[in-house]
């Protein structure tokens, strides 16, 4: 990773997108594909296309989603507790004592979640965080105060958290599920760049949003874009990590490469030649299996549009829907050089049918 990516990786990282509001991060990031691209566009709700190659009739995708998880402002109590509902599958458990921006129409006002101290919880009834219980405090002593600061229902809240490294092999911070893939994404569209590839069909690099409520960025653009391939990326859980179940949820590390998926969503053909693709570059790379959909974005461009042949390439990660996830630099790059290495041998008309 160069000086230019790291710069761009932490800008994106630590640039807020919440599910809904994904624009200052879509700018950011088409910003820095500009010059490795000959056009892109946007659509109604945000996402982002950065197009390589444009008016070719074979159309292939690489995707990733924009979004992270937030909170909404639900409710403002006469004594100026800011009450909240998730947006996207935020933790209540993961809530007390984190410092959080409450975006509003005059600008950031900082907050924090409250908790009540040790000593007055009965250890027999000690209360779990929940929507009934967790709440901000952002120094006010009434409604009134609080609304003068520009807060009201329906502002988004996110943590104050930002990007940093760990013993020189991780990156550790907040929505890296799943903004590390639209840096993976957009380091391999510069690469074809600036190594001069010249590719026999149309590539659009995709940023979704809304994924974290249900796939809706990917559904809307799938159907708009009509591909012939998908290669999508997202993140998955590293099972070493403590309290997961290897029996029900896979064995998949930190550190061991790309994860590859089987299921109905993944076309077979496909993903047999991706691992080609790997095992020619020796690129290393794990298996996971789901037994219905992926719950990612594979399933929109499989199954929304015209049964685009999609794959899923997963990014192990550790902690996922906290502030401090966690994802191995090695992985990084070890998926930008396969999906790269998948786009130069791609020929144009690849039919991935299983009856042709």
């Amino acid at each position: 990773m160069d000086a230019q990516s790291k710069a761009f990786l932490y800008r994106y990282l630590n640039n807020t997108s919440p599910v809904g509001f994904e624009a200052s991060g879509q700018q950011i990031w088409l910003e820095y594909l500009q010059p490795y691209i000959h056009s892109y566009f946007t659509d109604t709700y945000g996402t982002a296309v950065a197009v390589v190659n444009p008016n070719q009739s074979y159309k292939v995708v690489i995707e990733a989603h924009a979004d992270e998880i937030s909170w909404f402002v639900n409710y403002i109590s006469p004594e100026g507790y800011i009450y909240v509902i998730r947006n996207g599958g935020s933790d209540y458990a993961i809530a007390p004592s984190m410092r959080v921006n409450i975006h509003t129409e005059k600008g950031i006002v900082k907050g924090v979640f409250g908790w009540p101290a040790i000593h007055v919880r009965d250890e027999k009834d000690d209360p779990k965080p929940s929507q009934k219980n967790i709440v901000i405090d952002c120094g006010c002593d009434s409604r009134e105060e609080v609304e003068s600061l520009g807060i009201h229902v329906g502002c988004v809240v996110t943590y104050e958290d930002e990007l940093a490294e760990l013993n020189s092999k991780y990156f550790v911070g907040r929505a890296l599920d799943n903004r590390i893939g639209g840096f993976m994404i957009a380091e391999v569209t510069r690469r074809l760049y600036e190594n001069g590839i010249q590719l026999p069909y149309t590539l659009y690099a995709v940023n979704s949003v809304q994924e974290e409520v249900g796939l809706y960025g990917a559904t809307m653009i799938a159907r708009r874009l009509q591909a012939d391939v998908a290669i999508c990326t997202d993140v998955c859980h590293d099972t070493k990590s403590p309290l997961y179940d290897k029996i029900k949820s896979g064995e998949q590390t930190c550190g061991k490469g790309p994860v590859l998926t089987y299921g109905p969503a993944v076309q077979n053909n496909l993903l047999k030649n991706l691992i080609e693709v790997a095992q020619k570059e020796n690129i290393p790379f794990q298996r996971a299996a789901v037994s219905r959909t992926t719950g990612t974005d594979t399933d929109a461009f499989a199954y929304a549009g015209i049964g685009t042949a999609s794959a899923l390439i997963s990014l192990p990660l550790k902690y996922m829907h906290t502030t401090v996830e966690m994802v191995h630099r090695e992985d990084i790059e070890n998926i930008i050089r396969l999906i790269y290495s998948f786009l130069v041998q791609l020929p144009a008309g690849a039919d991935f049918r299983y009856i042709k």
